[in-house]
């Protein structure tokens, strides 16, 4: 890889060695300077794009209001699900299929369920395995020993 490198940086110097320049004030050297120069002004403007898209777009304004919240979910299907949202004080139970959403019911918000929507999940099986089959991989072995 690094031979590559030097060879492409390289490519310029033995091309310039050959063929004498037209003009005494430009090399090829400075004209590939000058497109590394460009090419990393539009990358850097690129990213900086993407950071101010993400910054002001609308994801990252309506992640502080929310007017609705998911309160719970259960798949009855392979590609069905009933949910409950929980809109102004309202919990609406919403069939959802791959093609549509329809309104089952809808009711007020229970009193004892106030703090449904901000109780975090259950940390799902597959995450707990992956996480003691990770610490199990890091943790050095008695057999490791040099």
């Amino acid at each position: 890889m690094n031979r590559l490198l030097i060879v492409l940086l390289l490519l310029p110097l033995s091309v310039s060695a050959a063929v004498p320049a037209a003009d005494a004030g430009t090399s090829p050297l400075w004209g590939l300077v000058q497109v590394m120069l460009a090419l990393g002004l539009v990358l850097a403007v690129i990213v900086g794009a993407a950071w101010l898209f993400r910054r002001v777009s609308m994801g990252g304004m309506l992640g502080r209001w929310q007017p609705a919240k998911v309160v719970s979910g259960v798949m009855v299907g392979q590609h069905e699900r009933v949910v409950i949202v929980e809109l102004e004080g309202q919990w609406l139970v919403l069939g959802v299929t791959a093609k549509q959403v329809n309104l089952l019911t809808s009711m007020a918000r229970p009193e004892g369920a106030a703090n449904t929507a901000t109780v975090p999940a259950a940390t799902p099986p597959f995450a707990e395995w992956l996480a003691a089959a990770l610490a199990k991989h890091r943790r050095p072995s008695s057999n490791d020993t040099p």
